[in-house]
């Protein structure tokens, strides 16, 4: 149980951080090489905001979201000066210059907030656990994967249901059409990117009581996440959030059987997952 438990927080923290990843995929067709960097800047601000240990969950949430908001604007400002400029060229172009972002937002962090080891303890609340079918589970561990799911079900919600969502789905399915139906597509795009970029930095604040701040922080989670949305299908946040589950269900049986090996069953899975769905498993459909 504390083992499925454990996967499953390690498979909800990678969903939080791939989902921004997905969504900017799904409109933009890019892999977004500097999402790592700005979810990494999201947690510093965070930390800065709160301190060493947050006065409740509230306040970790509310600082969470306000590093999410700031991180978004910086999106916006990346995709007015970088990514507007690059739309009509060949998609390596947009890798490296992502790519170059995310060296200019580490060599940043690495200014700003130096070169040390920093952590934050959870709120008061979190710092506990309880006992379900007699194991101990950290609250730390609930709250993530409540996170996890909650902001999974508004993302869907949105994307499905609301006005934006819908714009954003006729925006990737087909840029052109939708222009000519009188759809604002460049506004479509904008809220994409700073819901992609803020979205990192909501994940880096909420995420910062289970990690150590340190200018390599982003490159722990941008590897599983992208692993999560090729696995899940690229730019489809359903496919994400099975592929994030996946990815638990796998780290724990890597842990009871190969202790020895770490990771080394999510890489083989990842392998048998593109065997059996190139595309990935809802890699049908975008967003």
């Amino acid at each position: 149980m504390f083992t499925f438990i454990n996967s499953l927080t390690l498979g909800m923290a990678v969903f939080l951080v791939a989902a921004g990843l997905t969504l900017i995929f799904g409109i933009m067709r890019i892999l977004n090489f500097a999402h790592g960097a700005f979810f990494m800047l999201g947690a510093y601000l965070t930390s800065t905001l709160i301190g060493d240990m947050p006065g409740s969950i509230w306040v970790l949430i509310g600082a969470s979201m306000l590093s999410g908001l700031v991180v978004g604007v910086l999106g916006l400002v990346v995709q007015h000066f970088v990514l507007s400029k690059l739309e009509d060229v060949d998609e390596h172009f947009m890798l490296i210059a992502t790519y170059a972002v995310m060296l200019l937002c580490v060599g940043a962090i690495k200014m700003t907030w130096g070169l040390e080891f920093h952590s934050v303890d959870p709120p008061p609340g979190l710092d506990l656990g309880v006992v379900i079918f007699g194991t101990f589970v950290p609250s730390f561990s609930l709250f993530i994967i409540g996170a996890g799911v909650a902001v999974f079900l508004v993302l869907d919600h949105v994307i499905h249901c609301s006005w934006s969502g819908k714009l954003a789905v006729a925006i990737a399915r087909d840029g052109w059409m939708s222009n000519l139906m009188g759809v604002n597509g460049p506004l479509g795009v904008r809220m994409v990117v700073g819901a992609s970029f803020a979205l990192a930095g909501l994940a880096g604040g909420l995420l910062l009581p289970n990690q150590t701040l340190s200018p390599a922080l982003g490159d722990t989670f941008l590897l599983m996440a992208f692993i999560t949305i090729v696995i899940g299908g690229l730019g489809n946040i359903r496919g994400a959030f099975i592929a994030a589950i996946i990815l638990a269900v796998i780290d724990g049986l890597n842990i009871l059987f190969l202790p020895g090996f770490p990771g080394v069953l999510i890489y083989v899975g990842m392998v048998t997952c593109l065997l059996l769905w190139p595309n990935g498993i809802l890699g049908e459909s975008r967003l």
